[in-house]
């Protein structure tokens, strides 16, 4: 999250930070503006707070919090919880296809191959912004007057 708000920084713009109650490690970065630095308590609220007005999810490599994030959006969108449309997209595909076996899991069938366009895959972040453009562009103009994420 550090990149993004530093971006948004650089660029003159404001950002929000969401962050979690931590016994270590967690701190807001330095580029938050200061009057949206967030903190939560819970996980699921911030997760909440994350999935309610997303358009948008591009996930880098990660630990269990990364996971833990992909993971929920992933199920709410398999499980239409979500009415608006959100772009998830894996950054680094090698990683991502060496850290999860999305071909067991299909096999296995705890996954159906459609769940697998849930996602898209990509290796820079010109392939990311192509695709960002197209999704948001197109989920933006079918987007309904009054916004509700969740059934």
């Amino acid at each position: 999250m550090e990149a993004a708000n530093r971006g948004a920084a650089e660029a003159g713009g404001k950002s929000i930070g969401l962050n979690i109650q931590l016994p270590m490690e967690q701190v807001p970065n330095p580029y938050i503006t200061p009057e949206l630095s967030l903190e939560f308590k819970y996980f699921f609220m911030r997760k909440l707070w994350f999935a309610q007005p997303a358009k948008a999810l591009i996930v880098f490599p990660g630990g269990f919090g990364t996971m833990d994030e992909m993971w929920e959006f992933l199920t709410l969108l398999q499980t239409r919880k979500m009415r608006n449309p959100v772009t998830i997209i894996l950054y680094g595909e090698k990683y991502w296809r060496s850290v999860i076996n999305f071909d067991v899991m299909i096999k296995s069938g705890t996954v159906d191959r459609d769940d697998m366009k849930l996602f898209k895959f990509v290796n820079s972040p010109a392939q990311a912004m192509q695709i960002l453009k197209a999704n948001l562009s197109r989920d933006l103009s079918l987007r309904p007057a009054v916004h509700q994420p969740f059934p």
